[in-house]
């Protein structure tokens, strides 16, 4: 079926309802996962449709779905895995689209003054999480990012991992790093914290895509939710997020 096709399917089972609620389950990375419950909460009540999510590590998930995971859904944090995934037939040809893009930050908590990239060469920074860059997309950028800074050499000793770029929230939040690079949609209203804003120019962009699964080929409900993201509504929410919003494009 002809991507225009399945968005005016899915689009006029939006504003029309399903004649019966289904369930679908969707793999999201766990930096969004804050915003795809929103997106799940309020897509339901228009549809319906029950959305179970399941969040992890963008490659985390992609090894899940090689092994037969039962999503209908994969909302990735970068483009590789998806493009991946429709390249090995776990995902239908056509549907691939972005539907954020995110942003990097350098993130201490409770800070007093302005945290900057000086400060990880400090005593006053001992331990810099990030999230384990052979998974998460975000943890990625963050390497890109201190090499861009050159300082992956000054500060290679005081780096920790989470499998997740939550789990890296959460070494920093909780105590367990002095800083770390998380996702600026997971702190922006943080009013206590010291945010810096990585340029985007020092690592790659966090475009994040989204793809059906080959065991959504006849899923309303999930096409129904995967246009849903692109939707007015969907890139409102997504946006008042942090994220950034990709142009209009056509799935690929």
């Amino acid at each position: 079926m002809p991507w225009f096709c399945v968005m005016i399917t899915a689009v006029a089972l939006l504003v029309g309802g399903p004649a019966s609620a289904s369930l679908l389950q969707v793999a999201v990375a766990s930096n969004f996962s804050a915003t795809a419950r929103l997106l799940a909460r309020d897509f339901t009540r228009e549809t319906g449709h029950l959305v179970r999510l399941s969040t992890g590590s963008t490659g985390g998930l992609y090894a899940q779905i090689t092994q037969g995971a039962p999503y209908d859904l994969y909302l990735a944090a970068d483009q590789t895995r998806p493009a991946q995934a429709v390249q090995a037939g776990l995902a239908l040809a056509g549907t691939q689209v972005t539907y954020a893009i995110g942003r990097l930050v350098l993130f201490k908590p409770a800070a007093t003054g302005q945290i900057t990239p000086d400060h990880l060469i400090t005593d006053d920074i001992a331990t810099l999480a990030l999230a384990n860059p052979r998974t998460a997309p975000y943890g990625a950028a963050a390497l890109q990012a201190l090499e861009a800074l050159s300082l992956t050499d000054l500060i290679r000793d005081k780096l920790v991992y989470g499998q997740t770029i939550a789990q890296t929230y959460q070494f920093v939040a909780g105590g367990a790093a002095d800083a770390g690079f998380v996702a600026w949609s997971q702190v922006r209203e943080q009013s206590a914290a010291s945010v810096w804003l990585v340029p985007s120019g020092h690592h790659a962009p966090l475009a994040q895509d989204a793809v059906l699964l080959t065991r959504a080929q006849d899923n309303e409900a999930a096409r129904a939710f995967w246009a849903y993201l692109t939707s007015v509504p969907g890139r409102s929410a997504i946006k008042a997020a942090g994220y950034d919003l990709p142009l209009a494009e056509a799935p690929r």
